[in-house]
């Protein structure tokens, strides 16, 4: 950007495994890099011995408690600024995976995601548009037991564990509530193009006129 212009900031939540993922790398290849920044709640889990712990002594990392709300918001609204935002990666506990400094440069667009974006109400009132992603349960729990398996390395006990005791709870009252708030719902059960596709034109228009 040769001058500053105050971004658009879109929110984008959904439940666990709802597609989001993809979904934002898609909305993301559509533009150049210089026009959408993406920052995700994902990087701002506390740390793993600060996390609440269920009944059964297993930690929750699927509370709003779980995540540094109050320096999501401040980076989010740094980004809103103009300025640029540098955090150290968060890698899921998996040991295997070396943290990377990640750096988020400001943009015209500025896409907030998470499952607790329109939850946490400094994260959310800086929002200019809010979008759901939404797909059924069952669809939820098989792509949530693929990735686990792929990019976390969780066994299926622990997968089904957390998403009965700790996923669906979660859902249920703190994200399933917020979808008829959203300025748009999108469904994803089987795909999404369509939704995608009038996202991107809207927010083509919202930069470029």
């Amino acid at each position: 950007m040769t001058s500053f212009q105050r971004p658009y900031i879109v929110g984008i939540t959904g439940g666990s495994a709802s597609g989001k993922t993809l979904f934002l790398k898609k909305l993301l290849e559509a533009f150049p890099e210089n026009e959408i920044c993406l920052i995700s709640q994902d990087h701002y889990y506390r740390p793993r011995e600060l996390q609440q712990k269920d009944a059964n002594g297993v930690e929750n990392f699927d509370l709003p408690e779980s995540i540094d709300d109050q320096a999501f918001a401040h980076d989010v609204e740094l980004l809103k600024k103009g300025e640029v935002v540098y955090k150290q990666e968060y890698t899921f506990n998996n040991k295997a995976v070396k943290p990377q400094t990640l750096c988020f440069r400001p943009a015209p667009i500025v896409v907030v995601e998470g499952i607790f974006v329109f939850h946490y109400p400094q994260v959310a009132n800086q929002l200019d548009l809010k979008v759901f992603i939404d797909a059924q349960n069952k669809i939820k729990l098989n792509r949530r037991i693929k990735r686990d398996a792929e990019e976390r390395g969780y066994d299926l006990m622990d997968v089904m564990y957390r998403w009965k005791h700790h996923v669906s709870p979660t859902y249920k009252q703190f994200i399933k509530p917020y979808r008829k708030i959203a300025d748009v719902v999108i469904p994803n059960n089987h795909g999404f193009d369509k939704g995608l596709e009038v996202l991107i034109a809207f927010l083509q228009q919202k930069i470029r006129g």
